[in-house]
């Protein structure tokens, strides 16, 4: 059992820098620097050109700044004040005993805390562990749970190389390639037992046992483990087990999983931690719920079917996507290779063991499904949208053969975003002035965003207008590096200074150029979209950032098809492709935007969280009605949008073309009578204030009910502590109070 887990590295650091300037240590080692107030700058203001250089990453950034550049930075007393107020305010909030969560969920206790599994994390741009959604989502989760004060700790997974990275050639073809990443010089530690030996526990993968080293990662009051296979003593095939990020074969996925699940449950043991729930976030922990099966066969001496229950009753699951691919599957000989061990030490038969995963009992060609396994074996289940908790009943109800469609047992907890790592200073600010000096802390009182009225509206708009330009700065700086690297022609080079114009209506899209994302669906009339875009009057302008997955063609063909699109003389200046999304670039994005484009096929999209944040900054969205846009869309008696606007209709069709040429024309039309005259209807002063007036219906209406704080207060309330429910918090879910699982079969 590991004894103590104080931080050596924040220690060692702390050893290099002058006296005064030794708590940056402690800052640099803890990711609260990275949502707080103007934090930011604090590192920046060191050395903005190595800030660039390093990725934002606050320890490398001190490891290898000069000392007479931190020599200075000790004797300057305006840096020093602002080093002492950020000191105090970590100080205070690490403190905080009178939280949220200790007032609300007492139950919830630091000796038995929520662990939280996911695949990936996405807490921030130098930590890059993370591919898009999902990742985000989970870090955000993290964050409000430490704001809320939530007893909990993740687990995941530190890869080597993380999710690709992306850049385009001269076709327009994403090629992909991966970077090492220096752990040594990152604000995480390997975590080591009271006589200075890392932890390390074993998993077997097939016939070989693999040991896993565990890093820990400080977020806030929270601490994220996570599980890397890059030891000495492994086989070079096992080192890379944690390599990338949604990377390999089936194999390498099953084995990666085996790790998350069964590994994290081992390591919490290890730790000494004895988790009072254990959430999965998506299937990809799914195994964990048999590890944890195991260890209360062992404690108990009693059979699979006896624990069952007690072991349901501890852990929670999250589904996020209606997409089949979305779901891994496996197949029984691959499981036999993986897991003829492990079944027996559940008491189990292979058939038992098999019927657990199985959607179909019976049928020997049956896959081994990991949200099958988690549906089973878990006492609640949730989509994250109502709309997704319905496609989710729809989706398994083959589980449940007794029970009609709304009786299935998976309802919804509607996603957030953390609202204080998504909103711009600029806006933040703003906020404290009109709304309230502690405005984040009091982001699910309604009464705080029924002021937002109260801004004026010139100083709402000026502000957007600056973050406007700063995305067009990045977004200029981005393009010139990608054409200097393909070694573009220097006029190419010399036309960048005129990509852009921030007097110019600016869309953002950004998202995974996955073919149901529809990122092509504005180019299905060019000519048409040309009028819009090309109009000498009233332009429209739009930024495009994203990847897509290197084993998709399809995805990337999109890509180029926006690139080919790009470069056509009549817009070749109101188009743009920022390569290598990140969330650097996706808090740009969020900030600066005037519209945010959301088009997916209906109802894929179980959520989206990219329009939320642009709601925390005065954007509007322009989608279509799926994931969370459907509860958050407001429109008045006529139809007419008052927060923003619902692209096409659900035409409850299959034909995929014709839902297409339904969405294409309602965006075109949308944008042609409605979008577009809107923003440029702009006083002497160059104010829209019918524009204005919509910006704030937006963020009166969404960012009170789609913030991380409101989505963990729905977890604490309806799902890790029952019966704990605030009346003056706003809920977004729906859980069922049964706990009837899919267990039909399992015994067979």
């Amino acid at each position: 059992m590991v004894t103590t887990l104080v931080s050596t590295s924040a220690t060692q650091l702390r050893s290099k820098l002058p006296s005064s300037l030794k708590r940056l240590a402690d800052l640099a080692y803890n990711y609260w620097w990275c949502w707080v107030a103007d934090q930011v700058s604090l590192f920046e203001m060191i050395d903005p050109t190595r800030w660039e250089d390093c990725g934002h990453n606050p320890v490398a950034l001190l490891e290898s700044v000069s000392y007479d550049r931190l020599t200075q930075l000790s004797i300057d007393p305006f840096y020093l004040k602002r080093l002492q107020a950020l000191v105090t305010e970590f100080d205070a909030y690490l403190a905080a005993q009178n939280t949220w969560a200790s007032r609300i969920a007492p139950q919830i206790s630091p000796t038995h805390p929520v662990a939280y599994f996911c695949a990936e994390f996405g807490l921030h741009e130098s930590l890059p562990i993370y591919s898009g959604g999902l990742g985000i989502l989970a870090g955000d989760h993290l964050k409000s749970a430490s704001d809320l004060g939530v007893p909990m700790v993740g687990i995941g997974l530190l890869y080597r190389q993380g999710y690709f990275r992306q850049r385009l050639n001269r076709e327009g073809w994403q090629e992909d390639y991966y970077v090492d990443a220096p752990f040594d010089q990152m604000p995480l530690e390997l975590v080591k037992d009271a006589h200075d030996r890392p932890v390390v526990i074993e998993v077997q993968v097939r016939h070989r046992a693999v040991k896993v080293q565990v890093w820990r990662v400080q977020v806030g009051r929270v601490s994220l483990y996570l599980l890397d296979t890059n030891r000495d003593d492994n086989d070079p095939i096992d080192r890379w087990l944690t390599g990338h990020l949604y990377g390999g074969n089936q194999e390498t996925r099953i084995a990666q999983e085996i790790i998350l699940g069964i590994g994290g449950v081992r390591m919490l043991q290890a730790l000494g931690i004895e988790p009072g729930i254990y959430h999965l976030n998506e299937g990809h922990a799914a195994f964990c719920l048999l590890e944890v099966a195991k260890t209360e066969i062992q404690r108990t001496g009693q059979s699979f079917y006896d624990i069952e229950a007690a072991v349901r009753d501890r852990c929670v699951f999250t589904t996020h996507t209606p997409v089949p691919a979305g779901h891994d599957v496996f197949s029984a000989d691959l499981m036999d290779s993986f897991f003829a061990s492990y079944w027996p030490t559940l008491g189990l038969s292979r058939e038992q063991f098999l019927a657990l995963g199985a959607r179909r009992l019976g049928d020997p060609w049956e896959p081994f499904g990991m949200t099958v396994l988690a549906l089973r074996l878990c006492r609640t289940a949730n989509g994250v949208s109502e709309l997704h908790g319905h496609v989710s009943r729809q989706m398994w109800r083959i589980l449940y053969p007794e029970k009609s469609q709304d009786e299935v047992p998976i309802g919804y907890v509607t996603n957030g975003v953390h609202g204080a790592t998504w909103t711009a200073s600029l806006l933040s600010d703003l906020y404290a002035e009109y709304l309230d000096p502690a405005w984040f802390d009091k982001v699910l009182e309604p009464s705080l965003w029924a002021k937002v009225d109260q801004i004026p509206a010139a100083e709402l708009w000026w502000r957007h207008q600056v973050l406007k330009e700063r995305l067009i700065a990045h977004a200029r700086y981005k393009i010139k590096q990608a054409r200097l690297k393909r070694g573009e022609p220097e006029g190419a080079i010399a036309a960048i200074d005129h990509l852009l114009d921030p007097n110019i209506l600016t869309i953002g899209f950004a998202r995974r150029f996955s073919p149901y994302k529809r990122g092509d669906l504005l180019l299905r009339d060019p000519e048409r979209a040309l009028k819009i875009f090309g109009n000498p009057d009233r332009p429209v302008q739009i930024i495009f950032s994203g990847k897509a997955h290197p084993a998709d063609e399809e995805g990337k063909r999109i890509i180029q098809r926006l690139m080919e699109w790009c470069k056509q003389p009549e817009i070749q200046n109101r188009v743009a492709f920022i390569e290598d999304y990140d969330m650097y670039t996706a808090r740009k994005l969020v900030q600066g935007v005037d519209i945010w484009l959301n088009n997916p096929r209906r109802p894929l999209e179980a959520s989206g969280t990219s329009g939320q944040k642009v709601c925390f900054n005065g954007g509007l969205n322009c989608s279509v009605l799926d994931g969370w846009w459907c509860e958050g869309y407001l429109a008045d008696a006529n139809g007419k949008g008052l927060n923003g606007w619902a692209i096409g209709e659900d035409a409850n069709t299959s034909n995929q073309e014709l839902q297409d040429k339904i969405d294409s024309e309602s965006l075109y039309a949308l944008l042609e009578s409605e979008i577009v005259p809107l923003y440029y209807d702009q006083d002497h002063d160059g104010i829209p204030h019918g524009w204005v007036k919509m910006m704030k219906k937006s963020i009166q209406t969404n960012a009170l009910a789609f913030n991380t704080h409101r989505m963990i207060a729905d977890y604490v309330t309806r799902i890790y502590a029952p019966g704990s429910a605030v009346d003056s918090i706003p809920s977004f879910a729906q859980i069922p109070v049964t706990s009837d699982r899919a267990t039909q079969g399992a015994e067979s």
